[in-house]
């Protein structure tokens, strides 16, 4: 049996476990079997036998089996912050990166983003540089999505890329290291380690605290992995380090995980349960940005809106959660904690002037007070995604997605009773196991009956682990799929049109992103309903200093005169730079 396979067994028998090192005790189960060691754990050619001699005898004398397993038994204790001490089989100095360079390359979605500044932050700590060049990095991490075997694909794909810049590295340079860290990670374990010898390290979504330590068992020559998932992990006490210098917005992670379990979707199997991020903290890293100067942060969560912060003891009473009406839940009812509708507004009131955007919500998770809150504050964006994945009563329950289609129009049309001008946005699957053409067509009168400002579609992709893998068929042949994503695409794009054109001779509030990417004349920025805004950069007067003739910058507020629309971007021109408080008078 593979080392690591073993580990997994021991981590599956444990059940959840604290974020206990896997590649350490696959590191001693390979030195047991030492006939096995040239094929379980390579080693570089060029690595220097003293060096590989002097890890191994203080790998021997390190921690025992008897030690992992009272070590998984114990209670977690709340992480710190502090620099822990290091594992007996490393060095202080070996947990250093030493000024080495790393590459990151991030696939995804918009949690795989904050992941990848969360990695960062953890790794600028412990002594790494960041290089946005590729040819001078010498370590190469790759965050990575499951959600479709496309997206796996690309990785895989990419992986061969790497493994040509791995072969001609010069050796007067340290050997490069490459790692496969997220969802993928976490899914595919051992077929990475056992498929892609050149991959050195593996680090699961819970797990990036490890990553000094990965690295510095990797730098020995061993492959290292720590994928095991966590009930507590919410790195609240990370601050993510943000990249870009001219970035005018930022995205604030405040839950992880999901408990839907929803027929198709891989997500609680690579993230693992839900949990949430103490509202202090999140309070906390929101202000740090205002003061940054962003005017724009999103609250990002797998299923952002069940937020739950069960952090301060006095408010884990009974009070049952208030769902949207005629949704329902997969899991037993939870009860108690400081709900999303509390953040929302505690968020809200840190800078008026800076906007709140969420995702990715469920449909189920929209009680009133939620609504109410989206309608009465300014900063609040007017702008919902709501996942609706089909227009079939019968898909949606095969999906196990909690509600019917008549439920979900219900819930569109309250949405809009109770926020005027409100921008819809979805996620629509083509092609779930046994959808037929009157499913499809029910979908296509779905995307007309509401008409969404924005969409997500994609062709149905079966993922192991899911309930669909084990108990539905994947029958609706791949050629079918595509047909029928190709005509929702293309009546999602009228109704859009027809959406966005009704926008055409308002005023709206946009914030300045920077210049368009496709004429140097125009600027690009966002309007409340996150669509895009195209319009001249052109001298314009500022609301706040009459008189005085300015151009719009990164970060600015302006008003915009739309002028024309299309399924995906709104022209205009300028008006004048306002400020958020002051944009309600125009708008």
């Amino acid at each position: 049996m593979h080392p690591l396979q073993c580990v997994l067994q021991v981590q599956r028998s444990l059940g959840w476990g604290p974020l206990a090192s896997v590649s350490w005790l696959t590191l001693r189960m390979c030195r047991a079997h030492s006939s096995l060691s040239s094929t379980m754990c390579p080693s570089p050619e060029r690595q220097e036998d003293g060096a590989r001699k002097d890890f191994s005898s203080r790998l021997a004398a390190g921690p025992t089996f008897q030690h992992f397993l009272k070590s998984a038994s114990a209670p977690q204790e709340k992480l710190s912050s502090e620099v822990e001490d290091p594992p007996p089989y490393l060095t202080m100095d070996e947990l250093l990166g030493r000024q080495r360079k790393v590459y990151l390359e991030t696939y995804g979605c918009q949690m795989n983003v904050n992941d990848t500044e969360i990695a960062w932050s953890i790794l600028q700590k412990s002594g790494y540089l960041r290089t946005s060049n590729l040819q001078e990095a010498d370590v190469i991490l790759l965050v990575t999505c499951s959600v479709r075997e496309k997206a796996e694909q690309t990785i895989w794909n990419r992986l061969h890329q790497l493994k040509a810049l791995k072969t001609r590295r010069p050796r007067s340079r340290v050997p490069l290291r490459i790692g496969i860290l997220g969802c993928m990670a976490e899914r595919l374990k051992e077929e990475i380690l056992n498929r892609e010898k050149m991959v050195d390290i593996l680090a699961g979504p819970d797990a990036y605290r490890d990553l000094p330590r990965l690295l510095a068992v990797a730098e020995s020559g061993q492959q290292a992995a720590n994928v095991l998932l966590s009930l507590d992990e919410t790195y609240a006490d990370v601050m993510p380090v943000q990249t870009s210098a001219s970035a005018t917005s930022a995205f604030v992670s405040i839950m992880r995980g999901c408990d839907n379990m929803c027929s198709y979707c891989i997500v609680p199997f690579t993230r693992g349960r839900e949990r949430s991020r103490p509202i202090a903290s999140i309070l906390e890293e929101v202000k740090k940005l205002s003061e940054q100067g962003l005017k724009e942060v999103t609250l990002l969560g797998q299923n952002v809106n069940s937020f739950r912060d069960n952090s301060e003891v006095q408010f884990n009473n009974a009070v049952p959660t208030n769902l949207s009406r005629g949704f329902t839940t997969n899991y037993k009812t939870k009860q108690g904690g400081l709900r999303f509708a509390h953040l929302l507004d505690q968020v809200s009131r840190v800078d008026p002037e800076m906007r709140i955007r969420f995702t990715s919500p469920h449909p189920k998770d929209f009680p009133d007070e939620v609504l109410q809150l989206i309608h009465e504050r300014d900063n609040i964006c007017k702008q919902i995604h709501l996942p609706a994945q089909s227009g079939s009563s019968r898909v949606l329950e095969a999906m196990r997605r909690g509600y019917s289609r008549e439920a979900y129009v219900e819930l569109v049309h309250h949405i809009r009773e109770s926020i005027p001008g409100v921008s819809l946005s979805s996620d629509f699957i083509a092609g779930f196991c046994g959808e037929t053409e009157e499913d499809h067509v029910q979908t296509v009168s779905l995307l007309r009956e509401v008409q969404y400002n924005m969409g997500f579609l994609f062709a149905y992709s079966m993922r192991q682990k899911t309930r669909a893998y084990h108990r539905l068929k994947d029958d609706v042949p791949e050629e079918v799929k595509l047909r029928r994503l190709e005509e929702l695409i293309t009546i999602f794009r009228e109704e859009a049109t027809k959406a966005n054109q009704t926008s055409v001779g308002c005023t709206q509030l946009v914030l300045v992103e920077g210049l368009s990417k496709r004429s140097a004349t125009d600027l690009c920025g966002r309007n409340d309903g996150n669509l895009k805004v195209i319009f001249p950069d052109a001298e314009m007067e500022d609301v706040n200093n009459p008189g005085l003739r300015v151009r719009a910058q990164p970060g600015d507020y302006v008003l915009v005169k739309i002028t024309s629309a299309s399924s995906q971007t709104l022209r205009g021109h300028v008006l004048c730079r306002t400020t958020l408080r002051d944009s309600s008078a125009y708008c």
